[in-house]
């Protein structure tokens, strides 16, 4: 009985981790690592400075409460400062995400 209860446990264990690493659709901002959510929104001057200055693109929630390092920033060149949805691969563990494709909000 033991092992049934153990081996059912780590089922789901690997269900929740598999789960939070899947693909999904999110709504936000691309921003910069130095302001992360206090520009998201207003500011795409600001945020286009601090990546030129050396900061990283990170993206942040439409709740503007989380802040997620990007794994591929190339993929967000043309997107700093805007409110974008991207499909992407989420990291809870890192806190990043992994855009497989972005758009701009109209």
């Amino acid at each position: 009985m033991k092992r049934v209860l153990s081996l059912a446990m780590a089922a789901l264990l690997f269900g929740a981790v598999a789960a939070q690493a899947a693909d999904s659709s999110i709504s936000g901002w691309i921003s910069d690592s130095m302001c992360g959510a206090k520009h998201a929104g207003s500011g795409a001057a600001c945020v286009k400075k601090c990546i030129q200055g050396g900061m990283k693109p990170v993206f942040v929630d439409a709740a503007k409460k989380q802040v997620w390092a990007i794994d591929n920033p190339d993929v967000v060149k043309s997107f700093y400062g805007d409110h974008v949805t991207v499909k992407a691969t989420v990291d809870e563990s890192a806190k990043s995400v992994h855009i497989d494709s972005i758009k701009a909000v109209k």
